[in-house]
């Protein structure tokens, strides 16, 4: 074995470790997170987004009586407190609920932690996806194992940016930190190639633009379903605040739904991710067909891959024409946003895993 030969096998078994470091730091924020939501204040409704406004709190509905005069009278009616859950037409002022830490101090400790926590993993993490990179002597995404890593280092920043930015997104934090350990599970117990080079087809400088982009267009959409997904629980959780007739849910449920964002304050953040990104996600499809008539001699040939990234581009396109019809506001278009992400996965895990085509380099 010659030098360059051992200097690379060191750079990945290092590569190695340090992604296994990272998993390790990441499992301790997971754990900090969950000490934030267990520990964080089971707050009221009323300091939430779905809080009684102030001037009706202390009112319920019941009969009372009322006496004119030192006399008996009648009975009157007082209105149960309206409930305030979404923003009046053309207003932007729904307050927020105070996140996992409820508002509290040892619950924003907990938080503090795990976001310490994370940011240490993702140093690991990163570290770890550049000494692979150097190991190969390459753009480090060139087979599943190594997109799947700088994926979820990627999805990691994006979270950490949007944080230093002073965004109210730590609520994502539990959701992305357990995401992050299942994806790095199965890149290094499934997904899992030693180090190596690419096959022909790979050797250009599209492929640091084509699968880069790719990459970040994934990570953030990756962010905008799970604010997709939570903004379905709380909408439906503030629909039954005000109909207290109906079925409730349960303390546990509650304590969760109510530390998130308002169900307007998700789908509008959901909205601006995804509106964001997509031109990002159209450039991709346009710079692989780019590299495709490079190195295959045509722009599109319908292989597996390509179709469906094709499909996802559509379903986001529908979803943001939908944003912009008032009959598909809300759920409806929630529920696109989240095929159309299921079709991004699916062009990622389905169609690398089980299609054959000229875009399989697995690598499993």
């Amino acid at each position: 074995m010659n030098l360059a030969a051992e200097v690379n096998e060191n750079l990945a078994h290092y590569s190695n470790v340090l992604i296994y470091s990272a998993m390790a730091v990441y499992t301790l924020a997971f754990l900090a997170h969950i000490a934030e939501w267990v520990f964080g204040s089971r707050s009221a409704v009323g300091r939430t987004a779905a809080a009684i406004t102030a001037d009706a709190a202390s009112a319920q509905r019941a009969k009372v009586t009322v006496r004119v005069g030192g006399q008996s009278g009648g009975t009157a009616v007082l209105e149960r407190p309206k409930i305030v859950t979404r923003s009046a037409a053309g207003s932007r002022d729904v307050p927020d609920g105070p996140g996992a830490a409820g508002g509290t101090e040892q619950g924003d400790v907990y938080g503090r932690i795990a976001v310490g926590l994370t940011v240490l993993a993702f140093l690991f993490h990163a570290v770890g996806v550049f000494f692979r990179a150097l190991s190969v002597q390459r753009a480090p995404w060139g087979n599943m194992y190594e997109f799947s890593t700088t994926f979820a280092m990627v999805a990691v920043a994006t979270y950490l940016v949007l944080l230093a930015l002073k965004k109210n997104v730590r609520w994502i934090g539990l959701p992305l930190v357990t995401t992050v350990l299942l994806d790095l599970g199965l890149a290094v117990s499934v997904l899992y190639t030693d180090s190596d080079q690419l096959v022909p087809a790979l050797h250009s400088y599209w492929l640091w633009i084509h699968v880069s982009c790719a990459i970040v267009s994934g990570a953030s959409l990756y962010i905008g379903a799970v604010s997709t997904l939570l903004y379905l629980f709380r909408d439906r959780y503030e629909a039954q605040l005000e109909n207290p007739e109906g079925k409730q849910y349960g303390r546990f449920a509650k304590s969760v739904l109510e530390r998130v964002p308002s169900a307007a304050s998700l789908d509008k953040f959901a909205y601006r991710i995804n509106a964001t990104i997509f031109p990002l996600w159209t450039f991709t499809i346009i710079a692989g067909a780019i590299w495709a008539e490079a190195a295959w001699g045509r722009y599109w040939g319908w292989d597996p891959k390509e179709v469906w990234s094709f499909i996802t581009w559509v379903a986001y396109a529908c979803y943001l024409h939908a944003r912009a019809t008032a009959g598909w506001k809300g759920r409806k278009a929630a529920y696109l946003a989240l095929i159309a992400f299921g079709c991004y996965l699916f062009n990622y895990y389905g169609v690398n895993i089980f299609i054959t085509g000229k875009h399989s380099y697995a690598g499993v």
